[in-house]
């Protein structure tokens, strides 16, 4: 049958596609029924897909990132088993139907499909993360440096989609006390999806490097979050027992308490001048109003032997007092109320 040429052609609107912002000049009535460019967002090339950035910079489809994003808003990172119980069949059929017509995450959808439509994601791909790495390449890799080694070598895309994933396998294993999912369970279910092989004895022999491969990055990254915690903690720490006792009672108190400001360092320096003159008023006067005495005795042996007694004022005994309160914390609005008298 021949076809001819078409008649009564009219340009509606000039359509272009941007990986990260989508089709750019769609009609708005259009926009809803095409999501990426691919008719599915399952088993297609990562460079058709509609791609977003991650937090941590790395350009991943946008599916991943709606599904990842609804699985922790629904709590699935504290579900007992996350990545390693299926899901209903028939509900993930009917999300991945309205994923590949729509490009929507329904709501109401169990933890369970989410990630099991995360892994098969990963399944479905053309060509796995890996595939663009030898076997051999995966068996020889067996300390911390040589893996971080081996995955330099990956593409950019490739490469940003392992490290999405790690991430997301570290949040898992972050709440390992809820969803008793270690790094081993974690790894044992998610290095299956990340390779293609057609041989399964060879499959099997290499999904068990792989598996050491991502376990080692996983308590990689967990130990690097742990230290960034601690560095942010030593560069911001409570600098004087006054601070932290401001700080601590603003958050225990309806009593509103106003922080001092911020000093350049000029004026820093004047006021450290006037707080150490003020000190020095204070330890005068404190000298002058505790009385100190020496009680003597006579010894045999050791001649005199003198004991030095120092009477606190009732002030600074007082402070002293609300400071150890402050330190075993306030355990009554009266007690808060006497330390801000006199702060």
């Amino acid at each position: 049958m021949d076809i001819g040429w078409p008649t009564d052609v009219c340009h509606v609107s000039h359509v272009t596609f941007d990986r990260f912002n989508g089709f750019l000049g769609l009609p708005i009535e259009l926009q809803p029924e095409v999501p990426s460019a691919s008719a599915s967002v399952f088993g297609v090339s990562v460079q058709s897909m509609q791609c977003s950035y991650d937090h941590r910079g790395n350009s991943v489809p946008t599916i991943l990132l709606e599904l990842q994003n609804r699985m922790y808003t629904e709590g699935g990172l504290q579900v007992e088993g996350i990545f390693r119980i299926n899901a209903d069949n028939s509900q993930g059929e009917t999300v991945r139907n309205q994923l590949n017509s729509r490009g929507i995450v329904p709501h109401g959808i169990d933890v369970h499909c989410l990630a099991g439509l995360i892994k098969a994601w990963f399944r479905e791909l053309p060509t796995g993360v890996l595939d663009s790495l030898t076997p051999e390449q995966v068996m020889h890799c067996n300390t911390e440096e040589e893996c971080v080694q081996l995955v330099n070598l990956l593409p950019p895309t490739e490469a940003a989609l392992l490290d999405w994933a790690i991430n997301l396998m570290a949040d898992v294993v972050h709440n390992e006390h809820y969803n008793k999912m270690n790094a081993r369970n974690i790894v044992m279910v998610f290095a299956p999806n990340m390779t293609q092989m057609v041989d399964p004895l060879t499959a099997l022999i290499h999904a068990v490097q792989v598996m050491n491969l991502f376990k080692t990055l996983v308590m990689k990254t967990l130990r690097e979050r742990e230290n960034s915690h601690v560095t942010c903690q030593m560069q911001s720490p409570c600098t004087n027992i006054s601070s932290c006792m401001v700080d601590y009672l603003s958050t225990q108190s309806n009593v509103v308490l106003t922080k001092e400001p911020v000093l350049d360092g000029y004026s820093r320096e004047m006021q450290t001048a006037g707080e150490l003159s003020r000190s020095a008023t204070l330890d005068s006067t404190e000298c002058e109003s505790g009385e100190k005495f020496w009680n003597c005795r006579s010894t045999s042996d050791a001649g005199e032997e003198c004991d030095s007694v120092a009477k606190t004022s009732p002030d600074a005994r007082k402070r002293q007092t609300l400071e150890s309160g402050f330190r075993e914390g306030f355990d009554t609005e009266e007690a808060r109320t006497q330390w801000l008298d006199l702060v």
